[in-house]
């Protein structure tokens, strides 16, 4: 189909400049050619009506965990990948902490092998950082850069001797995406409330403070090697306060929408399912959030799709395990929200896709123009629904917004010019690629 193109007819498209046009979009040999405010009259093998539909660039989301290899109970790259077709979600960044944990080249491309052979959308890998496999990390191709683990993991993937984080920062041009906790502060706080098993505790253990240590501390490495740093899911207002005073050119951080729009009230109301790393905070967090996000201290958004099984999260705290699905929820959260005044649409589209492709330096990715790659999604901005456990495609079937009543929910999502999902019917067959990344 590719080959003989798709048109999409009378779609509100959003534009590079964040305006907004009535209009067709024209589709050729994976790539779009033509965007018009008035009717294209070429023809195409597929039209699609997108009359009061609008149509965004597809999601990129940066930072997830699909669990394959060796954790496919929780998730697999094919399941994942539907439910990010479901969700709007055309290209996700995934980390190492699979089984085995990616630390070689071979790991990478084992991962990129699979996701090859069972991706319906597009992908790229984060190789995890050790203490002894820098030259690993110093080769590794293709991949969105080095992930570091500061805190809050056990195992080869814990990076916390400033003699190894400092060679990691020294050597080397690719980015490093940090996990910004503490493991100093978090071992101290484990042991002071080792006895209580309530799993709201989990936000005290990890607190704001173990956050902003961290964080601190790659922002001064970073500094000091001019190294390309990306922070991941900042969840703490004194975090976005830091970055506000102190944030060099080279530096970017996120947000996931569950630090964004949950906090430490939902313990109460789904227990363990609100329990993720970095924490939830509290409401002025949300809030401070917000407006980091608003005004650019914070660049763009992140799930940190972190699926486990409904069996594993029933387990006493703190034997529950940290994670909570996104991909399927992420681009209606955020519509939701631009649709109820807390920011726009155009917003929405830098942060879930246009400033991602900038800051990972992906080619032809995030926006609608002519010459760029045709992965969009249409959204239907009219009408709600709500978020039904049963309807989720991710295997843990589960969601923490169950119940949320949102809007902006794909109708149709396109990878490479295919309609790999239209009006609840996923296309199974088609297979998204390896991104690349400009260095």
């Amino acid at each position: 189909m590719s080959s003989q193109g798709l048109l999409i007819r009378r779609a509100n498209i959003i534009l590079p400049n964040g305006e907004s046009i009535v209009g067709d979009v024209l589709i050729r040999d994976r790539q779009i050619v033509n965007v018009s405010p008035s009717e294209i009259e070429e023809t195409a093998t597929r039209s699609i009506d997108a009359d009061g539909l609008t149509l965004l660039p597809g999601v990129i989301d940066p930072q997830v965990h699909f669990r394959e290899p060796g954790l496919e109970h929780k998730e697999d790259l094919f399941t994942a990948s539907c439910a990010c077709a479901k969700g709007g979600v055309t290209s996700f960044l995934e980390m190492p902490n699979t089984r085995p944990l990616t630390i070689s080249q071979a790991a990478l491309n084992d991962k990129l092998e699979r996701a090859a052979n069972k991706c319906l959308v597009n992908y790229g890998f984060f190789i995890g950082a050790t203490s002894d496999n820098l030259l690993e990390l110093l080769q590794a191709s293709p991949t969105p850069g080095i992930k570091i683990f500061m805190g809050s993991m056990h195992g080869p993937l814990l990076v916390d001797p400033q003699e190894i984080l400092e060679a990691i920062f020294a050597n080397g041009n690719i980015l490093i995406a940090v996990h910004a906790e503490d493991q100093t502060r978090l071992r101290q706080r484990r042991e002071e409330f080792a006895n209580i098993h309530d799993v709201a505790i989990h936000s005290q253990i990890q607190d704001s403070l173990a956050a902003l240590i961290a964080t601190k501390r790659a922002l001064a490495l970073s500094k000091k090697y001019r190294r390309r740093l990306h922070i991941l899911h900042m969840s703490t207002a004194e975090e976005a306060d830091l970055l506000r005073e102190d944030k060099p050119s080279w530096v970017t951080a996120e947000v996931t929408p569950q630090h964004l729009l949950l906090n430490t009230t939902a313990y109460e109301k789904i227990g363990s399912l609100a329990q993720m790393n970095p924490p939830l905070r509290t409401s002025h967090d949300n809030q401070v959030l917000w407006q980091a996000l608003l005004d650019g201290v914070i660049d763009f958004i992140a799930t940190d799709h972190a699926p486990h099984t409904l069996e594993e999260k029933a387990q006493t705290y703190p034997q529950s395990p940290s994670g909570m699905p996104g991909v399927e929820t992420s681009l209606p959260l955020m519509l939701t929200a631009a649709v109820e005044g807390r920011c726009t649409v155009a917003q929405v589209v830098n942060w879930m896709s246009t400033a991602v492709a900038t800051a990972y330096s992906i080619p032809n990715k995030g926006l609608i123009s002519p010459g760029y790659d045709a992965d969009l999604v249409l959204v239907d901005l009219n009408s709600r629904k709500k978020v039904r456990r049963e309807e989720l495609v991710t295997k843990c079937g589960w969601s923490p917004f169950e119940g949320w009543n949102l809007t902006g929910w794909p109708v149709t999502t396109i990878v490479g010019g295919e309609v790999v999902y239209h009006k609840g019917e996923l296309n199974t067959s088609i297979r998204g690629r390896a991104l690349s990344f400009e260095r």
